[in-house]
């Protein structure tokens, strides 16, 4: 298989496409999950493959939409796409990107940033393994991209709001 990507995203697009997976996030909130979205965009940087709400705590956004790519598209075709998640996929997602082959994973702000926000929710019990340590231990080399300070403000008040009222 050749680990070959295009171009990555300019700024405009990261933001977009961030955004976008908080209004994914807002989604799942109204259905009754906690608050986390991911996205899969085209080699394009473009064109929205998949969105995917949090489910529960062992199919969150980012593990569920890889396993969902990983049965719909070819390796090779992945590897040339991008996950963006507002939030730093835990080091579960991380690890189900990797082996769903996909080449490139954009976040907003780091998971100790939601921690800080949201306090040790036992709904929430977040881990203190990054997703670029993840990354930095694989055998391909999945480029990772984040955080990104313009998305880090709104994310953070999303999570808050939620998390206080739980």
């Amino acid at each position: 298989m050749s680990l070959k990507r295009g171009p990555g995203p300019n700024q405009e697009q990261i933001l977009r496409h961030l955004r976008r997976s908080n209004a994914v996030a807002q989604r799942a909130i109204a259905l009754g999950h906690h608050p986390f979205g991911a996205l899969l965009v085209a080699p394009d940087n473009e064109t929205v493959l998949l969105e995917q709400c949090n489910i529960d705590t062992v199919n969150h956004a980012e593990s569920t939409l890889a396993r969902v790519a990983a049965t719909n598209y070819t390796a090779e075709y992945l590897w040339q796409c991008t996950l963006y998640t507002a939030v730093e996929p835990c080091c579960m997602c991380a690890g189900t990107a990797y082996w769903a082959n996909i080449g490139r994973v954009v976040f907003g702000m780091y998971e100790s940033q939601l921690l800080e926000a949201t306090g040790s929710h036992e709904e929430n019990p977040t881990m203190s393994v990054s997703s670029k340590y993840v990354f930095e231990h694989c055998q391909k080399p999945v480029e990772l991209i984040g955080p990104v300070p313009e998305i880090i403000e709104e994310t953070r008040a999303m999570q808050q709001a939620f998390w206080s009222t739980r």
